[in-house]
């Protein structure tokens, strides 16, 4: 498989939400989004947004940080929302339940390099940076092998 990329900058929060919007609707159980920056990259307000947009009633969205995952009944079905920056690990991802959940539910994942070799192939990724021009600027990379991203990311960036 041949890996693909591309990069977006991110002009503001609500650039951001809109763009986790248009991903979010395009969603089905068994897809895994991995999240990748550095604490206060955008990672958890991308997350938070993409999970709201597919409620009926936009609920609070807590960053799962301590929890460690956040589980949601939305209208693509089950979603999960893990932070695996505590775990040290695989043993402590499969104990969780996520290797399992990312085959049969929408998974999002913060710190996805602790997952090892539990990473799943088809999985996007997600990776955000600051933009040290801009305060409220992110410049976000994805990339998959998955030729189902291409087809989808070319519907979801306008």
């Amino acid at each position: 498989m041949t890996a693909k990329q591309q990069k977006i900058t991110l002009s503001s929060p609500q650039d951001t939400a809109e763009l986790a919007a248009r991903l979010g609707a395009k969603l089905v159980p068994g897809d895994c989004l991995l999240l990748n920056g550095s604490i206060g990259a955008g990672k958890t307000h991308f997350a938070r947004s993409l999970i709201q947009s597919l409620m009926d009633y936009p609920e609070d969205v807590p960053s799962p940080t301590f929890t460690l995952v956040q589980t949601y009944d939305t209208n693509a079905g089950e979603l999960w929302h893990a932070d695996l920056y505590r775990l040290s690990c695989v043993d402590d991802i499969v104990e969780l339940g996520l290797d399992e959940a990312m085959a049969s539910a929408i998974c999002l994942i913060e710190w996805p390099d602790r997952l090892a070799e539990l990473t799943p192939e088809n999985a996007l990724t997600l990776s955000f940076s600051l933009a040290p021009e801009e305060a409220d600027t992110r410049h976000l990379t994805l990339g998959w092998t998955d030729q189902r991203w291409s087809d989808l990311l070319e519907v979801t960036h306008d």
